[in-house]
């Protein structure tokens, strides 16, 4: 009988795309896979257009709505209500184990549940129906070592993380970097800080640990978390590098690849920032200016600026362009550049002969499709572990420059100008663009039969066999 597991991948289409990718190296080894689904608090069509497009694509994945949690009893003490948004997404999925519980239970086998990181709650589940159970960890290994440490230090803190300014923290697997690059949403003191530390404190539960990596990109991280540097007083479970799992892309008919077509090979520089990236307009207004004195071919994605009372989840309107790029920007710059609304088919952008150099928010599904397309990286990190990433790409495997100002009011036009200019045209950049190129070989020798991250898939594999066997 076929091994059958179920994936469960949390709240968000930034979780749902990297566990359709684990999924879809499940089938190629010959597992069934369940993915279950959380349908987001507040209705969020993004969500529901992603999960549309992931069914499309992947005919041999069941996906399975969970049906909403039940009602949340009322609160004797109205005043206790949690009002951090990053603590109500906490307690809302361990709402949700419910739905899960049941589902499971109506499955005729079930032969191990993969968990988003975020969904540590679920642990309790899987404990209560005996199940194997792992972690799917959709960040990088450097991200996942710094975390894990985290909440042993905290707990001999006398102050909070966010108290250490640009103090400088030294941690197994990763290089120094400021206590001001950890993430704000865990930080401080907040609700949500503390649901996050907590999921970090329950992770060393699961059976392992699967990693959206592979182990030469980052082999000190790596090494400290299979060392146990990383957790204290406990055991961390096996650790497996599977990545780079990137999207396939395959979109042919959008207007942006027909004109990437008329332009010269690695010419373009590349404006994306993720599907909760947003700036004002005062940012977009410096950013054009500097793209247009640059003098260099660009396609940029716009989203519309997220306005004080926007609920997260909710659709942002489509961009004005003529409201928000300064006058004449579309007009003047129309025979080099191209700007879209909203979205772009990222994967087959980046791929494109035409693609020189990629604008990032850091993200880390956007820096393995940056990685494994090649291409030096510009890094402008906005918010979550993006920082981290970051300090990663460039200090320690001098992948991509730092766009200076990100943490201030402003990037002004002068500096978006002068790094376009010097990742695209410099000859001191010729080193950064033979480091990509060649790391872009060692990502897909990964993947291949006898790579780095399909071996480790296959020890996996076993080790789940042997846990069923026990």
């Amino acid at each position: 009988m076929k091994k059958t597991v179920v994936l469960y991948p949390g709240l968000g289409v930034g979780h749902l795309t990297p566990m359709v990718q684990l999924a879809n190296v499940f089938l190629q080894h010959g597992v069934d896979v369940t993915v279950a689904l959380v349908e987001p608090p507040t209705k969020a069509p993004e969500f529901s257009a992603a999960v549309a497009r992931a069914a499309a694509s992947n005919p041999s994945i069941t996906f399975h709505l969970l049906p909403p949690p039940p009602p949340a009893p009322a609160k004797s003490n109205p005043d206790n209500a949690l009002t951090h948004p990053i603590a109500q997404m906490f307690e809302f999925l361990k709402a949700m184990n419910a739905p899960l519980r049941d589902f499971l239970r109506s499955l005729p086998s079930v032969h191990a549940l993969v968990l988003d990181m975020f969904c540590a709650d679920a642990f309790d589940v899987a404990a209560e129906l005996k199940l194997p159970v792992y972690t799917f960890y959709a960040s990088g290994a450097l991200d996942l070592a710094v975390f894990l440490k985290l909440p042993s230090i905290r707990a001999n803190m006398t102050s909070s993380f966010a108290e250490l300014g640009d103090s400088i923290l030294s941690l197994p697997g990763a290089p120094p970097f400021k206590a001001s690059d950890l993430p704000s949403e865990c930080s401080n003191d907040s609700e949500g800080a503390k649901a996050i530390l907590r999921v970090f404190e329950r992770m060393p539960e699961a059976n392992g640990i699967l990693i959206n990596t592979f182990e030469s990109l980052e082999t000190r991280a790596v090494c400290a978390l299979r060392d146990g540097l990383c957790i204290p007083n406990r055991a961390t479970p096996p650790v497996y590098c599977i990545g780079p799992l990137v999207s396939g892309g395959g979109e042919n008919e959008h207007e942006c690849l027909r004109w990437l077509d008329m332009q010269p090979d690695n010419s373009v520089v590349f404006l994306s920032f993720g599907s909760m990236g947003t700036f004002p307009k005062k940012q977009l207004e410096e950013i054009a200016i500097g793209l247009e004195k640059s003098g260099e071919r660009f396609l940029w994605v716009v989203r519309s600026p997220r306005s004080a009372d926007h609920k997260f989840g909710e659709p942002l309107p489509e961009p004005d362009l003529d409201a928000l790029l300064p006058d004449g920007f579309l007009e003047r710059t129309k025979d080099r550049g191209l700007v879209l609304k909203s979205w772009a088919p990222q994967v087959d952008v980046l791929r494109h002969r035409a693609t020189g150099a990629f604008l990032t928010h850091c993200g880390w599904n956007s820096t393995l499709e940056g990685i494994t397309a090649g291409l030096p990286l510009l890094c402008w990190p906005l918010y979550a572990e993006q920082r981290l990433n970051k300090v990663f790409i460039v200090e320690e495997m001098k992948l991509g420059l730092e766009m200076r100002g990100y943490n201030e009011e402003v990037v002004t036009a002068e500096e978006v100008e002068t790094k376009v200019r010097r990742v695209m045209e410099s000859e001191g950049e010729l080193a950064l663009r033979e480091r990509v190129a060649a790391l872009k070989d060692t990502a897909v020798d990964a993947l291949k039969e006898g790579g780095s991250s399909y071996a480790a898939f296959v020890e996996f594999l076993k080790d789940l066999e042997n846990i069923a066997h026990s």
